[in-house]
């Protein structure tokens, strides 16, 4: 099931709010029974068979970690948390990229390898890793509850379960157990419906109108179209764009509706695309991800505890393995590899500033932050084409146009309207005949947006004077959109959320699913 739909929107949501909190009159054991039905059955609209696979890894990761909680010798406690992971691997290894690494040794040995298809099951990084993410917490003894039904709710809870955030068990099991949260809040639906109304709005009206114009770019190569240096710039800021939008949508339509059951949900999405560097990308990017992989893969692999050599080399090893998570395909590993080639320079380039007595954590001058903030996300959106791209092929050819090495040109159809600039640029031989992708529409979304991306308030500023994440940052921002419990405020709720509804024929799957 998905949020961007009139099931969800109209039927699921409401009754799975009234039955929480009726139940929860009677018994909280129930009403947290009722929400891990509610989830089962969210998870189940897309494929039922797949219910007994999550039911499985459930009943599997919560043995593990309740014999690891009660395990007295430190050598069996290790063995078993090995053994739990190694199976949650094995399982997720086998679903994602069996074919992925079959189809390469093949490639090598040459000859076909691989299996029939297999369908990927929906959330299946996020439920294992967040199911890792337990196991290591009760190794660590940071694990006090073992509630089954809590447990249950704590992996299969919907508004995280298919595309995140990927969550602590530390964070979710004390409110599971607050009196507080079985108690119905005007105050939390109001909250929690704007912050879903937001992230709706993003997904409907921003990310899936500017989604148009992807695939006219993306799919060319394969055509044998030659892209020109606009259409391709134009095609890889779309997806960008898309991106951004789409998990923003995502992240706020999560956090909305958790907030309505009076659950509140880490910060997954922070205004990415302002990062000055990538190391600030990475800390605003998908944050719950950038922490697992921080904690439970760069750490144990070292960190920079063992000297700067091998800081860098964890650094790859674990954007690698992030870019692998994220598909199975050689073109995220290769986004994966450039990513961990960007943290490599952002980090060095620290290491020199401070050999020079220069701080990096002090701000930077007005003119070097927006130069900073330029080439940061220049260097995401190269990125993001081989994340984008069908195939290697595809992604080398729209960067070769991007790089311009097939010329630097201008469509033939532009400016035309000022005769005297087109005179001009024509005189220097600046235009050549397009393939007809840079329109007129492509171009008004990419500069809305980015004034949106790059001017306009996040929605943790707008309602920053009601916690709308764990951990959020504390903001002092001042802007015109500061949501307040009034009229008016209600009012652009309301606007967005009808505008937002009368385009729901326009349907489509969060680009996160995929992963």
């Amino acid at each position: 099931m998905l949020f961007n739909t009139y099931a969800f929107i109209f039927l699921f949501l409401p009754l799975s709010l009234v039955g929480f909190f009726q139940l929860a009159k009677l018994s909280h054991a129930w009403a947290a029974g009722w929400l891990a039905a509610a989830s089962l059955l969210f998870y189940g609209w897309w494929n039922p068979v797949y219910v007994g696979l999550l039911m499985a890894s459930i009943l599997g990761n919560y043995s593990f970690g309740w014999w690891i909680a009660k395990a007295q010798d430190q050598r069996r406690r290790h063995r078993l948390l090995t053994l739990a992971i190694v199976l949650d691997l094995l399982l997720l290894a086998y679903f994602k990229y069996a074919n992925f690494f079959l189809q390469s040794l093949g490639e090598v040995a040459g000859t076909h390898l691989g299996l029939q298809e297999i369908v990927l099951p929906l959330g299946i990084s996020f439920f294992t890793f967040t199911q890792i993410a337990f196991l290591v917490d009760t190794y660590q003894g940071k694990v006090k509850e073992f509630n089954f039904v809590h447990y249950t709710l704590f992996v299969t809870y919907f508004p995280h379960l298919i595309a995140g955030p990927v969550l602590h068990h530390k964070e979710m099991m004390p409110q599971f157990s607050h009196a507080a949260t079985y108690r119905f809040s005007y105050k939390n639906l109001a909250v929690g419906l704007s912050i879903f109304t937001i992230g709706l709005f993003k997904k409907v009206l921003l990310a899936d109108n500017i989604a148009f114009y992807v695939p006219l770019a993306f799919d060319a190569p394969a055509a044998g179209v030659q892209l020109t240096f606009v259409e391709a710039w134009g095609g890889a800021l779309c997806y960008a764009l898309q991106l951004y939008f789409d998990f923003s949508g995502y992240s706020d339509m999560a956090i909305g509706i958790s907030r309505m059951f009076g659950v509140v949900l880490p910060l997954n999405f922070h205004s990415p695309y302002k990062a000055v560097n990538i190391i600030e990308f990475w800390r605003r990017w998908h944050m719950t991800l950038s922490r697992f992989l921080r904690d439970y893969l760069y750490f144990p692999l070292g960190g920079n505890r063992k000297g700067k050599a091998r800081r860098y080399v964890n650094l790859a090893a674990t954007m690698l393995l992030g870019g692998l998570w994220h598909g199975a395909g050689w073109n995220f590993v290769i986004w994966g590899g450039l990513h961990g080639i960007y943290l490599s320079i952002n980090h060095g380039w620290h290491a020199l500033r401070r050999t020079f007595g220069q701080d990096p954590a002090v701000a930077l001058s007005r003119p070097m932050h927006l130069l900073s903030g330029l080439i940061t996300f220049l260097a995401v959106t190269i990125a993001w084409v081989f994340f984008r791209a069908s195939d290697l092929h595809t992604a080398v050819a729209i960067l070769e146009s991007m790089l311009g090495f097939h010329g630097i040109t201008i469509p033939d159809n532009w400016f035309t309207h000022i005769p005297a600039l087109y005179a001009w640029l024509d005189a220097r031989h600046a235009f050549a005949p397009g393939n007809g992708l840079a329109t007129g529409g492509m171009i008004n979304w990419i500069w809305i947006l980015l004034l949106i991306v790059w001017l306009g308030p996040n929605t943790q500023t707008i309602m920053q004077n009601f916690r709308p994440a764990l951990d959020a940052p504390h903001l002092a921002a001042r802007t015109l959109l500061l949501w307040r419990p009034n009229f008016l405020a209600a009012l652009f709720i309301w606007g967005l959320l009808f505008v937002a509804l009368i385009n729901l024929s326009q349907q489509s799957t969060f680009l996160y699913f995929q992963f």
